[in-house]
């Protein structure tokens, strides 16, 4: 392969890139050689926004100067704060300001919806999800089920890849719903799944799930701000997700969670509360009866986290400005040249996880090194590409996980992790 010629290809690309202007407001890790890194690896953690230290340092301010007056005074009033958050949330997830609330972090996120959403019954009590799915998933889902008094062994249903694939087949999802159908009472996986990197059909499972009479949630983690996501109209009855990865809020930021406007004014639906989930008008009259507030935001149960908000403000303030649907577009050509690029490879080695087509995959590629290499061949390759200035991931058995994230990544990224890969196989 000619780098030098790929090399002017990638510039090419870069200085048509719309978006390219974006990566100026990242704060970018250096390699080994003291160079700016590639960073492949949203999938894990985002980048910094340039802008969230002066954010953080304005709140941090107002709390020097002001002190206790900062919950209603200041810039951004800290009793209000995590509305501000909503709307520009609710537009890259698909859903209206009211469906969406930002709180917690995403596993406490899900343990609440499943107080809502799980209500098992002898004859409903099963709860489908992906197998391989992240652990934190599997842990929340076994403990309600052992909580509500089931064999978590019996009412957590896995739907696994057929033998020999690696990524799931949507017509399986739907027989496994069809098949547990009349004993199902949630169906949860993972919008985008985070080891191969496959995004779901959400519309179609989501459909199936309300037909037999399920209630239906995603874990959005790997999804949200890289897949592209229209919550409202597809339906589930919740949604959960975290902002450290692919929205850039910064190490174990605050969460988001989105409530489909049915359950809107469902006052009496089973919940933990919290005063911060009661209406905003009556939440300072202290009275012992809880007065939830319409919408998500009735699912709080404390007051917001501003420091932990702050960097997020950056972070969807850029998202805003650059559009989803431009970002997903950039995210399909940058990720479809990097597979392009593998595909080109002599002999090429290496097999894809992830799906090929565009639709069924986010940015990230799952590349699992030869088995004839052993374990150690799939740890070299990692070896290699940190010391040639890539952030990337590894992942057992023999899995190297790059997410060329849109926002911020470039196609000469693309090219210089290529490059490496290809010097790794030449020998």
């Amino acid at each position: 392969m000619d780098f030098s010629t790929l090399r002017d290809e990638a510039e090419r690309r870069d200085r048509h890139d719309p978006l390219s202007e974006l990566r100026d407001e990242f704060v970018f890790p250096s390699g080994p050689d003291g160079e700016r890194a590639v960073y492949f690896c949203g999938n894990s953690l985002g980048l910094q926004p340039r802008r969230a230290r002066d954010i953080v340092d304005r709140e941090m301010d107002e709390w020097a100067e002001m002190a206790v007056d900062g919950h209603f005074d200041g810039e951004q009033a800290w009793t209000s704060y995590h509305e501000n958050l909503a709307g520009p949330m609710s537009r890259i997830v698909g859903a209206s300001e009211e469906e969406v609330v930002v709180m917690n972090t995403l596993t406490t996120n899900l343990h609440f919806m499943l107080v809502s959403f799980y209500r098992p019954d002898r004859d409903r009590y099963k709860i489908i999800m992906e197998g391989g799915a992240f652990p934190s998933d599997e842990y929340a889902f076994k403990s309600q089920a052992k909580f509500h008094g089931y064999d978590p062994e019996e009412a957590v249903v896995h739907v696994q890849p057929r033998d020999g694939e690696a990524t799931l087949r949507t017509e399986d999802i739907l027989e496994a719903i069809e098949e547990h159908g009349d004993e199902t009472a949630l169906v949860c996986l993972s919008g985008l799944q985070y080891y191969t990197g496959q995004v779901f059909d959400m519309q179609t499972i989501t459909q199936k799930a309300r037909d037999v009479g399920a209630k239906v949630g995603w874990d959005l983690a790997h999804a949200v701000g890289n897949a592209q996501l229209n919550l409202h109209d597809w339906g589930p009855d919740f949604a959960v997700w975290c902002t450290y990865k692919y929205l850039n809020g910064g190490p174990g930021s605050v969460a988001g969670c989105f409530v489909h406007e049915r359950w809107s004014e469902a006052f009496d639906l089973p919940r933990f509360a919290g005063w911060w989930g009661n209406k905003p008008e009556t939440r300072f009259d202290m009275k012992p009866e809880f007065d939830p507030a319409p919408g998500a935001a009735g699912w709080q149960v404390s007051n917001a986290p501003i420091l932990s908000m702050a960097p997020l403000e950056a972070s969807l303030e850029l998202f805003d400005r650059a559009g989803m649907e431009n970002l997903r577009e950039k995210s399909k050509d940058l990720t479809g040249w990097m597979l392009e690029l593998i595909d080109r490879m002599p002999d090429q080695p290496f097999e894809i996880l992830t799906p090929r087509a565009p639709e069924a995959r986010g940015c990230q590629l799952s590349i699992r090194t030869p088995a004839e290499h052993g374990d150690e061949g799939g740890r070299a390759l990692y070896r290699a590409l940190r010391e040639g200035g890539v952030v990337c991931d590894y992942r057992e058995p023999r899995v190297i996980r790059v997410a060329p994230t849109p926002m911020y990544n470039s196609y000469t990224d693309v090219w210089r992790f290529c490059r490496i890969l290809y010097e790794f196989v030449d020998g």
